[in-house]
């Protein structure tokens, strides 16, 4: 009943303006987007590298289908690396990248296909990174663009073979993905998944879909890889804590990774455990796209963030 409206809300530009102008609004959408520049997202960023966390920062932007736009995109990861580098953060921050919006959605072109030029402008920003010390990690999106994604990650690995992947633990596919990519080197972020896919691809229950990350988490912690357990859920920290002690992990071995802006004082206490904790910040002009989309995709979301508007714990 939810999606719709979401998504309508999500286009309308006088909501956007409303949102961000009025007190209590604007100070929400600081508590999730530090900020529309990259300098704000590299001062954001050094706050949370002085109190021990790490980031991994998101340019905002999906489903890009003017190659203008996805190579401006590009430029924007370049511009960001190339500060990071020069500020001394880039060994503590990495970037992530949807490949939809470098390219992935675009048509057939003088430079080929999505695919191609998406893969393309991934080396391009690979290459940044390596340059700048860090890595990237190409973010997952709904079922339709795994197999594409999967494929730009092989190729990826060929040249930057420290590119990080992303699985979604609600797609019935991600037990046998997790069993391909839990190699040594292999980089692997785990999310439960915040698309509404279809029940032919996905759990639909959340009972379901927790147990069915706590079997991917299994594979990922017993395998040679590093493992991202990306959750905010209490429960499934303790239980890949767990896990993690179970096979013999050492921490460093291995990292928790949540959203700016949710869960601050629990990313804090992992970290001062001794955990590597890595913090996912968002930035960029199309932040109120971003929030209403991931509120629209999975309307549950929308109790949870405005139970964590609430409780910032």
């Amino acid at each position: 009943m939810l999606r719709q409206p979401l998504l309508a809300l999500s286009r309308s530009t006088t909501v956007r303006e409303l949102v961000s102008t009025l007190p209590v609004s604007s100070g929400i959408v600081r508590s999730y987007v530090p900020g529309e520049t990259t300098a704000a997202a590299v001062a954001t960023s050094a706050g949370l590298v002085d109190d021990g966390l790490k980031v991994t920062l998101d340019f905002l932007g999906e489903d890009t289908t003017d190659l203008a736009q996805a190579d401006a995109t590009v430029q924007a990861y370049v511009e960001l690396l190339g500060q990071l580098s020069a500020r001394g953060l880039a060994r503590h921050a990495e970037v992530s990248v949807k490949l939809s919006a470098i390219g992935q959605a675009l048509p057939t072109s003088e430079r080929g296909t999505g695919h191609h030029v998406a893969l393309e402008n991934a080396r391009t920003i690979c290459r940044a990174a390596r340059n700048a010390g860090t890595t990237v990690t190409l973010d997952m999106e709904d079922h339709t663009t795994t197999d594409s994604t999967l494929a730009i990650l092989r190729d990826l690995r060929k040249d930057f073979p420290e590119t990080g992947a992303v699985l979604q633990a609600y797609l019935h596919r991600t037990e046998a993905d997790c069993r391909e990519l839990a190699h040594e080197g292999s980089r692997v972020r785990l999310c439960k998944g915040a698309y509404d896919e279809p029940e032919e691809v996905a759990y639909q229950t959340r009972l379901d879909v927790d147990t069915a990350y706590v079997r991917c988490l299994k594979i990922l912690l017993a395998g040679q890889g590093y493992p991202m357990i990306a959750t905010h859920d209490p429960r499934m920290v303790e239980i890949a804590s767990s896990l993690a002690s179970r096979y013999g992990r050492e921490q460093g071995t291995y990292e928790f990774q949540m959203l700016y802006g949710i869960r601050p004082e629990e990313q804090r206490r992992l970290a001062r455990a001794g955990d590597t904790v890595r913090v996912y910040l968002p930035y960029g002009g199309e932040w109120y796209g971003y929030l209403m989309r991931r509120l629209a995709e999975r309307p549950k979301n929308l109790t949870f963030f405005l139970r964590s508007l609430i409780s910032k714990k």
